[in-house]
């Protein structure tokens, strides 16, 4: 397995792309790189270490010695709004002394920020825009709940960017080309602040429109805030062309700006009057579009950094891993099926910001982490650690998960699609514990690509859609899985008595609860269930790590007393009526009422909700309750099965448990994809040992037809040819 060396090259090559790894390029090396280290043998030998090190060092000097120009970029969100439709606030230029005095900043919380950091000139074009776009006699009441005018405006001149934490950018960041028809790739973070989480239906300024034709999948977003972009050059790009269609602000010698409007991309010489001057892009009244056409020698240093990073990677990959072709063809054939099926759900997951919805879990979460980072920053780091929220109330890892991943990606999400990618790996390995390698196979590529599963919550396309989105929920199933895969060790080996192993499953399992505590039952009784199960054998190593990993989940009940002084074990939402819909006391009451033959009862109304609900499963198709149901007694008659392997009985009550949520609190789809998912893996291994038989028993010429069917027998034969491949 190697774990730690594989993880050492693993660092070496991101060393080698360097951080933040937030374009498609780096991405997808680092991708490559890891599905050939995972798959391979690191080297244990000095020399090859020593020679990848010395590889990476020349690597990252050369990006250092020999970087593209930057040019400072600026960017943010468009918003101004005072009783009379003007901002007095003095700009940058004006020559106040106060403009950063309490007083000044005082003045600046309805958009004078933007008055105050950018130039007076192209304020007050962007100003007579906007008020133009958003007449103050038409905008919508400030105490109407979702309206823009109630909610935050812009604290700084320019956003906050991921993308700039290392450098320390002047503006929001810097970058080496410019390059977009689409604002969702130009990756502008700040659209996800949590301070413009207004509702477009009510509001006069929309945050963005979605075309949801089949077509449109590769550019479904339009970006409908107004923002602008600030672009200021260095000499090495004289002699360039900077290109656009929409509107551009244009500065001149004498601090004026013209206003250049095209409508299709039209191209202008940067001179030498240009360096350092300020061009803005701006978004409010019309689409924008820009491309920068260096010069060849630019051209040619642009190529420097990603040339060094693809020698870097490449020379770690040659010297420290052997790897057999065939061991990789089913994980890039995984992968490969994964990002297709996101590209058609939403392409601007693959190195996109999209525009969260407003009210959405995703926004919130992500306008969490934005401020936190923003505290790490700054050197807070009690108060990023705070999390925003005193005491939990929103469920609280994904947040911090989201500072991770825009601490090492950037603008992007591509930290969420990492996980992803690794999802269908996960359904594979837990597959494979229980079942045949043709079995194994053939569920997960039903899972994977095939979208049948929609109808059970067994569909790789599920957990897209919602990690898209920015939900919590898959993030914390995949965390799950990961835990349960080594909880259940190798095929063919019973758990062994090693620590590590052991406290990664249980540390796992915490981190799943921190992404998402609603799965606490299940995770419960698998954790009790092995440890119980050590402790016959005297595996207290085993059960030693399982305790201390799975300890850290009591750091949600840690935080809520430090930060908040209550003790609070998740989150303070768990009792809320509008998530709790069916307390045990109103299932109390429901029995009284038909104890009374009062079969219209108000609770006997509500159970009966309740549980249509639960076995409509995450379709919610009331129809698949039948099947559903079926698929539960399976459950029960595995638990009871005497003849059932100990961990498939324990993984059928773990499943049962957590069906149990459902009972009592809402059965959206998202909440339960995990308890389906598992019931499928329990179900399938039912009729692997014991269905088929009965099938058999039962139909016997109906299985005789069904084996001997030409499809039957292709399929077998393919399935056959690669699980040959995969075992030799």
């Amino acid at each position: 397995m190697q774990p730690w060396l594989k993880l050492a090259a693993l660092i070496l090559v991101v060393a080698a792309l360097g951080l933040p790894i937030n374009d498609l390029f780096r991405y997808a090396l680092l991708v490559i790189a890891t599905v050939l280290v995972v798959a391979g043998v690191v080297s244990a030998r000095v020399a090859p270490w020593l020679g990848a090190l010395a590889a990476v060092a020349l690597c990252v000097l050369g990006q250092i010695l020999f970087a593209a120009p930057r040019i400072a970029e600026g960017h943010n969100v468009f918003l101004v709004d005072d009783a009379g439709g003007e901002l007095s606030v003095h700009s940058r230029e004006s020559g106040n002394p106060d403009s950063g005095s309490p007083l000044a900043r005082g003045r600046t919380d309805r958009g004078g920020a933007l008055a105050a950091g950018l130039p007076r000139a192209a304020f007050q074009l962007m100003a007579t825009e906007f008020n133009t776009i958003y007449p103050p006699a038409r905008r919508c009441a400030r105490d109407q709940v979702g309206c823009w005018r109630g909610q935050a405006f812009p604290d700084d001149a320019f956003a906050f960017s991921a993308d700039g934490i290392f450098d320390r950018a002047a503006y929001s960041r810097r970058v080496t080309g410019i390059d977009f028809s689409d604002p969702v790739r130009l990756r502008l973070g700040f659209i996800n602040e949590l301070g413009y989480n207004w509702n477009s239906r009510v509001s006069d300024v929309v945050r963005a429109h979605r075309n949801r034709s089949s077509l449109a999948f590769l550019h479904q977003w339009t970006l409908a805030m107004p923002w602008f972009v600030l672009y200021r050059f260095p000499a090495d790009f004289v002699g360039s062309g900077l290109c656009w269609r929409g509107e551009v602000l244009w500065e001149r010698a004498d601090g004026a700006f013209d206003t250049i409007a095209h409508a299709d991309m039209q191209c202008r010489t940067l001179t030498p009057e240009d360096v350092g001057r300020d061009i803005f892009g701006v978004a409010i009244a019309h689409e924008l579009a820009m491309r920068l056409v260096p010069t060849w020698h630019v051209r040619l240093r642009q190529l420097v950094e990603p040339a060094l990073a693809l020698i870097g990677g490449a020379a770690v990959l040659a010297l420290l891993v052997r790897v057999r072709g065939r061991r990789v063809a089913l994980p890039f054939a995984l992968i490969a099926v994964t990002l297709l099926v996101a590209i058609f759900n939403d392409a601007s997951f693959l190195g996109g910001v999209r525009p969260f919805d407003s009210g959405d879990d995703g926004l919130v979460y992500d306008g969490y982490a934005r401020m936190m980072l923003r505290q790490l920053v700054a050197g807070d780091v009690a108060g990023a650690l705070q999390g925003v929220e005193p005491v939990f109330y929103f469920t609280p890892g994904m947040r911090y998960l989201r500072v991770a991943e825009h601490l090492i990606f950037g603008e992007s999400y591509f930290g969420y699609l990492s996980l992803v990618l690794v999802l269908p790996f996960l359904v594979f390995a837990l597959f494979r514990r229980f079942l045949p390698l043709t079995w194994a196979l053939t569920l997960t590529l039903v899972f994977a690509a095939i979208p049948v599963g929609v109808l059970f919550g067994s569909s790789l396309v599920q957990y897209i859609k919602w990690a898209a989105r920015g939900f919590a929920d898959p993030a914390a199933y995949i965390f799950f899985l990961a835990a349960f895969v080594l909880l259940l060790g190798r095929l063919g080996e019973g758990p062994r008595d090693r620590f590590a192993r052991a406290f990664g499953a249980g540390l796992l399992f915490a981190l799943a609860l921190f992404v998402r505590p609603n799965i606490a039952p299940a995770a419960g009784i698998l954790l009790a269930g092995a440890g119980l199960a050590a402790l016959p054998q005297q595996q207290l190593r085993r059960v030693a790590g399982l305790g201390v990993g799975f300890a850290a989940v009591l750091g949600m009940a840690l935080h809520n007393w430090i930060y908040g002084g209550v003790l609070v074990l998740f989150t303070t939402t768990a009792a809320l009526p509008r998530l709790l819909l069916m307390p045990p006391s109103a299932y109390l009451a429901a029995l009284a009422e038909l104890a009374h033959l009062n079969f219209a009862g108000e609770h006997v109304a509500r159970a009966l909700r309740q549980i249509g609900g639960w076995l409509a499963g995450p379709s919610e198709i009331i129809a698949m309750a039948p099947l559903d149901a079926a698929a539960i007694l399976v459950l029960v008659r595995v638990a009871l099965w005497r003849g059932a392997e100990p961990w498939l009985r324990l993984t059928a009550l773990a499943t049962l448990a957590q069906h149990g949520v459902a009972l009592f609190y809402p059965g959206d789809g998202r909440y339960h994809y995990l308890t389906w998912l598992l019931t499928l893996l329990v179900v399938a291994a039912w009729v692997n040992g014991e269905g088929l038989d009965i099938v058999r028993r039962w139909f016997p010429h109906f299985s005789v037809r069904v084996a001997k069917h030409p499809l039957s027998l292709a399929l077998a034969r393919g399935l056959d040819r690669m699980s040959e491949m995969l075992e030799r």
